[in-house]
Parts: structure tokens; C-alpha cells; sequence
């Protein structure tokens, strides 16, 4: 795509992204976004496509905009204070950007996200991975995921279809001690790690590890994961 090109898409992106957190998703028709941008309908059809193209390319600028915040949360030294402090920070951006989060996670076409819902997922297996390495998990590094994102997506889209002033303020950090005390141990590290513990911390080592200092064949590194795996459960 050749520059010009480029700036107007950015242009009709952040014009669409200003009518949809004002007005809503039910607002952004094509025709409205092409009239606040002060171009052609035609123009943003050989840019988009239609209006699904629009709003697939706002999910992706949602995700951008969600992981450039995600980005900023440094190690604090504490692996499952880090998992509290993404939560939260999960959370204030659904309640603060509420119209780009429905489209992020309410998408009405299943199993389908853009790639930087993928690098979120990363981000955070590189969390939960630190937290295994440090004995504090207790289910593996992948499903501690999974559970996690349904948790937090659910409470935040629970919250956003409350009236703020109707919002129980211990929702969110209770559901998130809840679940997190569930998937952790108490201290870093355990004081008598189980064998399920020094399991996954050993796979979480093992897959963070650079290949050519592990003196295993590919075959047996995968078997290696399997076996701990299984030890993990």
C-alpha cells in the first residue's frame, strides 16, 4: 500500500475509531464514517471493502492501541504480582475504551482475531512462563492462559454492560484473587514444591531455553514436554 493510501486509511481509521467511542457501533455506518471524513463512500469501499472490512480493521487498531499499553507493564520481580497487575490493567481498558473492546472480544465472527490478539496472548504466556520457571503455578503455563483471558474477559464485559454508577467495585479484584489463588502457590518460590510444581517449572525452563544449548534431539525435547506435562496435571 503506497503512502497516500496509508494516510488515508490511518485518517478514516481514527475518524471511524472517534465515532464509534462517541456514538457507538450501531452509529458507524459506512456512510456515516465516509461523510466524517469527508470522502466518497467509494473511497473507503476501495480501502475497506464494507462495512465488516471497517470494523475488522478497528479490532485491529483496538488490539494495537491495547497492547502498546500492555507493553509498558515491566517486570516487577513478583511473576504473580505481575498477573494482578495485567489483570487490572486488562480490565480499566474495557471500562475506558468499552465500544473498541466489544468489537476486541464480543466479535460476533468465532475464532477469528488479528495478529496483535495474538501477540497479547504471547505477552502474557511470557508472564505466566516466568511464573512456572519460579515454582509458583500450579496447572500448566497454557492453561493458567486460557482460564485467565476467560476469567478477565468475562468480568470486563460483565462490567461494561452495567451502568457505572451500578458497578460493585470488589467484582473484578475478587474474581481476580479468586482465580489467581487458584492457579499460584503462596510464596516465590514454594517452600516444598510438589512434584507437579517443579514439573512445569522444569517445561517452562526447557521451552524458554535457546535449542542448541539443549543437548536432546527435537524428538526427545517434545517427548520431554509430554512427560512433564503429564506430570504437571
Amino acid at each position: 500500500m503506497d503512502d497516500a493510501k496509508t494516510r488515508n486509511r490511518r485518517q478514516i481509521l481514527d475518524v471511524a475509531a472517534e465515532l464509534l467511542e462517541r456514538e457507538g457501533v450501531q452509529a458507524l455506518s459506512t456512510r456515516a464514517v465516509a461523510a466524517a471524513a469527508g470522502i466518497r463512500a467509494a473511497s473507503l469501499y476501495q480501502l475497506f471493502g464494507d462495512k465488516d472490512g471497517l470494523l475488522s480493521s478497528l479490532a485491529t487498531h483496538a488490539f494495537d492501541l491495547y497492547l502498546a499499553q500492555k507493553q509498558t507493564l515491566s517486570s516487577s520481580g513478583d511473576a504473580v504480582d505481575d498477573m494482578r497487575r495485567g489483570w487490572d490493567m486488562h480490565v480499566d481498558f474495557g471500562l475506558e475504551h468499552s465500544a473498541f473492546y466489544l468489537l476486541m472480544y464480543g466479535t460476533d465472527r468465532p475464532g477469528r482475531r488479528p495478529p496483535a490478539a495474538q501477540q497479547a496472548y504471547e505477552l502474557l504466556m511470557t508472564f505466566l512462563n516466568r511464573a512456572a520457571s519460579d515454582g509458583r503455578l500450579r496447572v500448566p503455563p497454557t492453561l493458567a492462559a486460557h482460564l485467565l483471558l476467560a476469567a478477565v474477559t468475562g468480568v470486563t464485559l460483565s462490567l461494561i454492560g452495567i451502568p457505572e454508577s451500578d458497578r460493585d467495585p470488589e467484582v473484578s479484584p475478587r474474581m481476580r484473587e479468586t482465580l489467581i489463588g487458584s492457579l499460584t502457590t503462596d510464596t516465590s518460590p514454594a517452600p516444598e514444591p510438589t512434584l507437579a510444581a517443579r514439573a512445569l517449572a522444569l517445561d517452562a525452563t526447557l521451552s524458554a531455553a535457546d535449542p542448541a544449548t539443549v543437548p536432546l534431539r527435537l524428538a526427545e525435547t517434545a517427548l520431554l514436554h509430554d512427560w512433564l506435562q503429564r506430570l504437571a496435571h
